[in-house]
């Protein structure tokens, strides 16, 4: 049975994102070392450089040329980099963090409300936002690369997996610690991964009518916006625990996905 390019598309979005909800399970549910997870996050990130480094960059520049890459990958980081910054305002910093940072961050936020004499509150829509943020220029990336011949791109696929997988254990274990319910957390991350899936239908469904300039802009966007993610939230999460070890980790990381692009030709 042959499925229409479009249901592909939510599909895989969807097969990605959900192990943004597996990995947010274990976080909360089981007791994992703050090494480990540090680990996963450093391995995590090297699969996403190479990923964006390999896949998008190349994707981008054969379709658009330099300076349409140039553009949107540079677009991507300054759209990123603003509005992390206006999330990390409202208490959503350390989103990614496994420790008690955002347990910290949570009464901070509880206490500035009470110190302005507004209803109580606390940072839990800045972290869903956030949340979305992180989340979705890597689903659309799975969009677009169905562009190319109705295929999907089966390394970019593998690679967003691997990199959800530290994302979901790492925050949640953080979530946790901060007094998050088990409810809030699957519930949080199970909408994530429905989301994904819709972007990446977005990402298929919206830019097939695009010209190649457009779709190289698009893809160059999500790579900026993913290389800026991986600077401010995932690579300090795993230096602050692996410490000397996260440069190697993270090498490992970008050669698996490396192999993968390699063996996909």
């Amino acid at each position: 049975m042959t499925f229409p390019t479009w249901v592909l598309a939510g599909f895989w979005g969807l097969v990605s994102g959900s192990a943004l909800l597996l990995g947010a399970a274990v976080g909360y549910y089981l007791s994992v070392p703050q090494r480990l997870i540090a680990a996963v996050v450093a391995f995590g990130s090297g699969v996403l450089i190479s990923t964006l480094s390999l896949e998008l960059m190349e994707d981008a520049y054969e379709k658009g040329g330099f300076n349409s890459t140039a553009l949107g990958f540079l677009g991507g980081a300054v759209m990123y980099t603003l509005a992390n910054w206006l999330l990390a305002r409202h208490g959503a910093k350390h989103r990614k963090r496994s420790g008690h940072h955002q347990h910290a961050e949570r009464k901070a936020v509880r206490a500035q409300a009470k110190a302005d004499n507004e209803p109580e509150s606390d940072n839990g829509m800045a972290i869903a936002i956030g949340a979305l943020l992180d989340g979705i220029p890597e689903s659309i990336v799975i969009g677009l690369s169905l562009l190319a011949g109705g295929a999907v791109s089966t390394v970019a696929v593998v690679a967003i997996f691997l990199s959800n997988l530290p994302e979901g254990l790492s925050s949640a274990s953080g979530m946790k610690k901060a007094g998050r319910s088990s409810r809030y957390v699957l519930l949080l991350w199970g909408g994530i991964a429905l989301v994904s899936g819709v972007a990446s239908l977005v990402g298929y469904t919206v830019f097939s009518h695009f010209s190649p300039q457009v779709v190289s802009a698009t893809t160059a966007v999500a790579a900026g916006a993913i290389l800026a993610m991986l600077a401010d939230t995932m690579i300090p999460e795993a230096f602050a625990v692996a410490h000397n070890f996260t440069g190697l980790i993270t090498v490992l990381g970008f050669l698996a996905s490396f192999f993968l692009s390699k063996m996909a030709e």
